[in-house]
């Protein structure tokens, strides 16, 4: 049994390593063992508990990607457009021709999917047909989704082959074999053990990163967050830091949602219809609707790019016709007028009852803080509306978002510069990735993380099959590991007794301080909430300048236990992702994505030098920096 200064070190030998417990780790579990033959070791290493673990953690009130009846390629265009023409279309038509499959497997293995009247009984698969939010999204009761898939993942691999809360801090490069991946090392939460791993093909799917920027909710709101607090951003840093090529880590996702609860906004736009006012109660998406023609063609499609609309009430807010009000009341009421309309007054009395309830579960199924601030605020969507913020930026690839990892593409579509052998696999080779991790794509939510992690699980079948006689080597000893991973506890148990304090200490700096230093930097200088997302090129050049006094403190910070010791370790990650954010906006010179940043140096799109992918690259021997842009390609027309 391990303690403090000695951890146990357990060595754990395996084919295929997934790493994360989300959709896309779950996906590929289930794929890898569908396809794997009798023999093939698989194991998946989830930081907390698989059931519950990931962005879907709490549920879900709708499926935003299923297609149905349309068409692959029209899923591509609005991906690109909504990502503001810079995407890979081998990857998001690969997606949208997958996708549906995985949707068919949770109605299989027992979500409820909303249905059209008289289709109750009948499955998606047989024809059934959805509640559609959207035109791609569709209406399920989600409280439960993630134990569902997580379910299906775990029957599939074993109880034996899945290990929970163990955090996984770096990856292992092979000792014979240049630029090779062959394993990762982990500490335990709950014990002292510092778990070795080798492996021929790793998984990298530990999700985005939050908590990078200050957030809006602080003091007694601390800890909440848009996306998942305890998403650190591992995926990113830890492939950066073995030479994986990161791409488009400038683009960044400012989703505007109810104001201090983070409340999703979705169904109320798409389902409820609802409208969104300035405080003079002017629909500001149609007085403004000018303000998109200086952005074509991304601001005059049917439905302009997310970025585009929160530019258009950054704008109101600068000038001072704040707050901005989601109206849930009058959507609600002039429903409850459609139903007096169509049953009559007796009748709609139920229905609106049933309409006021689906609004309260929407929060309380997938974002329970936004109920509470409703029950405490003692608002009643019916009779007022809420307000709406923007919130501070994350950085992830799943949702309106594309940062990532740059991966090889569908050999049937991808062209030979996007494409090295196997679907998923980055640019180190056995190292793929899936989901939030993979970068230039995005729009691929819950259920196109799944049918993601699917491809990249079948993929690593494959390269194991390939590659049977690789044996994996890592370049570090198993006590190196122990002393990389351990570092931390070692700067606390060399300097506890120097000062009387606890919180104090001139040898060493805690992970909460190291955390919030973090986050004052990019808020002030990268273009967070307090500088209502401007920039300049100094501003970020300081910022890095920072960023490399924050790393030299990193080497000296303490952990007392191991809670400290994960709080730790996700704070370094998230200090080297804030870098390649800052990095990669530094080097585009231009503002690709207003309403999320501005570069006040660079106050415009410059679609001749700039419409390209911007990708980076960390020598892992000597730590430099290199970013440089990569063409981009329209593989599907985008003027249908």
């Amino acid at each position: 049994m391990g303690n403090l200064a000695n951890p146990e070190i357990v060595q754990i030998d395996t084919d295929i390593l997934i790493i994360g417990g989300g959709m896309a780790a779950c996906g590929a579990a289930y794929e890898a063992r569908a396809w794997a033959p009798e023999g093939m070791r698989i194991l998946l290493v989830d930081k907390a508990a698989l059931a519950r673990s990931g962005a879907v953690a709490m549920g879900l009130s709708a499926i935003n990607v299923y297609l149905g009846d349309e068409d692959p390629a029209d899923y591509a265009r609005m991906v690109a457009n909504d990502l503001m023409g810079i995407t890979r279309d081998d990857l998001t038509y690969d997606l949208g021709r997958h996708v549906d499959d995985s949707v068919h497997l949770f109605e299989e293995w027992g979500l409820p999917i909303w249905k059209q009247p008289g289709d109750e009984g009948k499955s998606l698969r047989e024809g059934g047909q959805p509640v559609r939010s959207g035109r791609w999204q569709i209406m399920i009761h989600g409280e439960s989704y993630k134990p569902i898939v997580a379910e299906a993942a775990r029957k599939a691999l074993g109880e034996e082959n899945i290990q929970e809360h163990v955090q996984i801090v770096k990856l292992l490069l092979d000792a014979n074999h240049d630029n090779r991946i062959c394993g990762a090392i982990g500490l335990s939460a709950r014990t002292h053990t510092v778990f070795v791993y080798t492996a021929k093909a790793v998984l990298l799917a530990a999700g985005g990163a939050s908590n990078i920027f200050r957030p809006r909710a602080l003091g007694e709101g601390t800890g909440r967050t848009w996306y998942p607090p305890w998403s650190a951003g591992s995926t990113y840093a830890m492939a950066a830091e073995v030479g994986a090529e990161l791409t488009m880590m400038e683009n960044r996702f400012v989703p505007t949602r109810f104001k201090d609860g983070y409340g999703p906004v979705g169904a109320w736009f798409l389902h409820y219809q609802a409208k969104a006012t300035n405080c003079r109660g002017n629909l500001y998406m149609t007085t403004n609707q000018h303000l998109l023609d200086d952005y074509p063609p991304y601001g005059q499609s049917e439905v302009p790019a997310t970025c585009l609309r929160n530019h258009l009430m950054l704008h109101e807010m600068r000038d001072g016709r704040g707050p901005i009000y989601i109206r849930t009341d009058t959507a609600l009421q002039a429903r409850a007028r459609l139903h007096e309309e169509q049953v009559g007054q007796q009748r709609a009395q139920a229905l609106n009852a049933e309409l006021e309830a689906h609004a309260w579960e929407d929060f309380l199924g997938m974002c329970t803080p936004q109920a509470g601030v409703w029950a405490g605020e003692n608002i009643e969507p019916e009779k007022s509306p809420s307000e709406l913020m923007p919130t501070e930026p994350y950085l992830l690839g799943s949702h309106a978002g594309c940062c990532g990892l740059w991966v090889s593409g569908p050999a049937d579509i991808a062209p030979p510069e996007w494409q090295w052998g196997y679907r998923s696999m980055t640019t180190v080779e056995g190292l793929f990735s899936a989901g939030d991790g993979v970068g230039a794509s995005g729009h691929k939510f819950s259920s196109g993380s799944h049918a993601e992690g699917r491809i990249a699980g079948k993929a690593m079948v494959k390269y194991c099959l390939d590659h049977a006689d690789f044996t994996p080597t890592p370049q570090q000893s198993p006590a190196q590991c122990v002393d990389a991973v351990y570092a931390p506890v070692r700067v606390y148990l060399e300097n506890k007794g120097y000062a009387t304090s606890d919180a104090v200490n001139p040898h060493w700096i805690r992970p909460d301080m190291l955390l919030k230093r973090l986050q004052k930097i990019m808020d002030e200088y990268v273009g967070g909430v307090s500088t209502q997302y401007c920039v300049n090129d100094q501003m970020m050049r300081t910022a890095i300048d920072k960023l490399q006094l924050l790393k030299e403190d990193a080497r000296r910070v303490r952990a007392k236990d191991l809670h400290e010791l994960m709080r730790a370790w996700e704070t370094t990650h998230r200090i080297l992702v804030g870098e390649a954010h800052a990095r990669h906006m530094l080097y585009r010179k231009e503002t690709r994505y207003p309403g999320f940043y501005y570069n006040m140096d660079h106050n415009f799109i410059d679609e001749h030098n700039w419409k390209c992918f911007v990708n980076s690259k960390i020598d892992p021997t000597t730590g430099e920096w290199r970013c440089f842009q990569k063409a981009h390609q329209d593989l599907i027309p985008k003027s249908l």
